[in-house]
């Protein structure tokens, strides 16, 4: 026998940006990806277009990737799940997995957030909910959707406990500009890849009141050290929050416009209101769910997070945006 073995397909669950970005870009190293969402409409849509004009417009989608309507339509020969889903659908997605005729054999995850009310991450929903035979991952990093999508230069981590299991889904996404590091800390890439989202709308708020880039920086370095202190506590390691999905995430979700978080932190920085900033946006904004469970994390764990604390009574308590810098700027000095 000749040739080289075919690679083995991949299933992305969810077909939002970062879902639909995702898929192109494995297809795009040369495997069958399956992309199914859950609104049918949606999916026929995007089946009859080739692309997804609602999140990604004017890209058109390799020809390996296959839309499916129904996710039954998923061949029994594809084991291996990308789940890119907003944190509150994780765990009923993975239940809807485990009904599939051929259940997956590896679960990797590009959800980045903590579940509502219990503040747990995906990993620990996971152990939940799959049996321990299924292998599992994170990937997490800076990494905005419409530029993967376009192929430009990008670079994230992929966890897992399993070095063997962070090897096979990097070999999904290294090729075509894209660098796909892994490690073992999944506790700690999650941690950043949630973490982050909430720094960023700090971020916002700052920018929105016109507070300016030394205010931006320190809200950065602090929230860090924040989110940090959290993640070690958790389990974590150090060395992950200066890595990609640490340090890296956080400065490109504080920094740019096309983060959601950014996004709706400026508009309350502006005087707008959250539910109408939601609305505008018209997609997920993770760091509004994060910022409530992130906040009772701390307080479960006793972590000190003034940062989280601020943007959690902004967006629950409906403390004014410049009250909650005054706030911060106002606490007693401490040794760095």
């Amino acid at each position: 026998m000749t040739g080289v073995a075919a690679k083995s397909p991949v299933a992305v669950i969810g077909a939002g940006s970062w879902g639909t970005a995702l898929a192109m870009h494995i297809a795009k190293g040369g495997r069958t990806v399956y992309l199914w969402g859950h609104e049918p409409e949606q999916m026929r849509a995007l089946a009859k277009d080739r692309s997804n004009e609602h999140f990604l417009p004017g890209l058109t989608f390799p020809e390996s990737v296959q839309v499916l309507v129904e996710l039954s339509e998923l061949p029994s020969t594809c084991r291996q799940h990308l789940v890119v889903v907003p944190s509150h659908a994780f765990r009923q997605v993975l239940r809807t997995l485990l009904g599939l005729p051929a259940p997956p054999r590896l679960v990797a995850w590009g959800t980045k957030g903590l579940e509502k009310d219990t503040s747990l991450l995906m990993s620990n929903i996971a152990a939940e909910e799959l049996p321990p035979e299924i292998k599992t991952s994170a990937i997490s990093g800076p990494s905005f959707a419409g530029e993967v999508a376009r192929g430009l230069p990008t670079a994230i981590t992929v966890a897992s406990e399993n070095s063997e299991t962070a090897a096979e889904v990097s070999s999904w996404l290294h090729h075509h500009q894209f660098r796909a590091y892994t490690q073992e800390d999944m506790i700690g890439v999650q941690v950043g890849g949630a973490l982050k989202n909430v720094m960023a709308i700090a971020a916002g708020i700052s920018d929105g009141l016109g507070f300016g880039a030394n205010a931006r920086a320190a809200l950065i370095t602090r929230g860090l050290a924040e989110i940090t202190r959290l993640g070690v506590k958790a389990g974590g390691q150090t060395e992950t929050f200066m890595g990609l999905a640490g340090l890296g995430d956080l400065v490109l979700t504080c920094t740019d416009d096309q983060s959601r978080n950014r996004r709706v932190g400026l508009g309350l920085g502006k005087g707008g209101a959250l539910q109408q900033i939601i609305d505008q946006i018209g997609q997920e904004a993770e760091g509004v769910q994060s910022a409530a469970a992130t906040w009772e994390l701390s307080r479960k764990l006793e972590v000190p997070m003034p940062i989280t604390e601020q943007v959690y009574n902004v967006l629950y308590k409906d403390l004014p945006a410049l009250k909650a810098v005054q706030n911060l700027l106002h606490r007693d000095p401490k040794h760095e």
